[in-house]
């Protein structure tokens, strides 16, 4: 690439044709005869050429060069995985955008790495972020004008070694079981039952219908073998008084010879919630807080559980970092429904 300032007096439509602009260029009323980065054609170059300038600067595309907009392009269709697609090109940025339901995956190391490169700029919405089909996840640009193709075979090289940079990871639809404490009166019941159907739906999954345990252990236990015959493949229990380790609840799981794999989670609301592993299948303790409409540690950590994950200590753990989990971070939850909040259903 080699920048050049074209003074009127020497100018040619031949010496601009096929030169890239490196401003936007406008005739006496003001309108935009060449737009900055545009790859002048004969036409265009007449246009600009009939302009009010004393010196233009343009850039000449040499052997070895590409312009921008081939260069996005190849950019965006290199750093897309599975259940992500190039959707369009507007204002110099390729948006990419989810093919399905799921939660975004960004392979963060290689992104980084591809970013390092001097005009290349590919920018995401976090990773773990549960998206729709036809969500903006992502956008790619060539930031200069033109960019030594070089740099892109080796972007695209990286890009591959990582299996594509995003990709979306879609919701296993699953059978779902829940057990609650039968001291719920009947509205809450009611309540908790619609909210928690309505989550399940969401995901795809199917929800058997809500067990109510007594306040003995082997009640506890008895309802989730139950559930588990029923063919349960996640397990969700609600109403435990986690703060007690003398809960029947706790009991239950002892008595099936469920391993604790984490009780409390570094995170609020929600920072009541614990995971537990039986016989391989995961068993979450839904927070209270969390049982009816507001959304809680069990909306970041039941998605990825349906994406596939396996979540144990250091995943409940690594929820302390972004824990603070106010309104302005609606957006790492469900859109359960459109009139409400994200990760809320009223």
């Amino acid at each position: 690439m080699k920048a050049l300032a074209q003074r009127r007096e020497a100018a040619t439509v031949e010496s601009l044709a096929g030169t890239v602009l490196c401003y936007d260029v406008r005739d006496a009323d003001g309108k935009v005869v060449g737009a900055k980065g545009a790859r002048l054609d004969p036409a265009t170059a007449r246009s600009v050429l009939a302009a009010p300038w004393d010196e233009l600067h343009v850039l000449a595309i040499e052997p070895g060069d590409l312009h921008e907009e081939e260069a996005g392009a190849r950019l965006a269709r290199a750093v897309v995985g599975d259940g992500v697609e190039v959707k369009g090109y507007t204002g110099g940025q390729w948006t990419l955008t989810a093919t399905r339901r799921g939660l975004l995956a960004i392979a963060s190391p290689a992104l980084t790495d591809i970013n390092a490169h001097e005009g290349i700029a590919v920018f995401t919405l976090f990773h773990g972020q549960p998206v729709e089909p036809g969500e903006t996840v992502a956008k790619a640009k060539v930031t200069p004008l033109v960019i030594a193709e070089q740099t892109m075979v080796t972007v695209e090289k990286a890009s591959r070694a990582a299996g594509g940079v995003l990709s979306v990871r879609a919701f296993r639809p699953l059978t779902i079981g829940a057990v609650a404490r039968e001291k719920l009166e009947p509205k809450q019941r009611a309540r908790f039952e619609t909210a928690l159907g309505q989550k399940i739906d969401w995901f795809g999954s199917g929800l058997l219908p809500v067990r109510y345990a007594g306040a003995s252990a082997r009640a506890v236990a008895e309802e989730l073998e139950a559930l588990r015959r029923g063919g349960a493949e996640v397990l969700i229990v609600a109403g435990a008084s986690a703060l007690d380790p003398l809960d029947p609840v706790f009991g239950g799981l002892e008595l099936l010879g469920a391993r604790m794999e984490r009780h409390g989670a570094p995170a609020h609301p929600g920072s009541l919630l614990w995971v537990a592993r039986w016989e391989g299948l995961s068993v979450l303790g839904m927070p209270t807080c969390g049982m009816f409409s507001q959304a809680t540690t069990f909306d970041l950590v039941f998605p990825r559980l349906l994406a596939g994950e396996r979540i144990g200590n250091r995943e409940i753990a690594e929820l302390g970092h972004g824990g603070l989990l106010s309104r302005d971070m609606a957006y790492r939850f469900p859109p359960y429904r459109a009139t409400a909040a994200r990760g809320e259903l009223e």
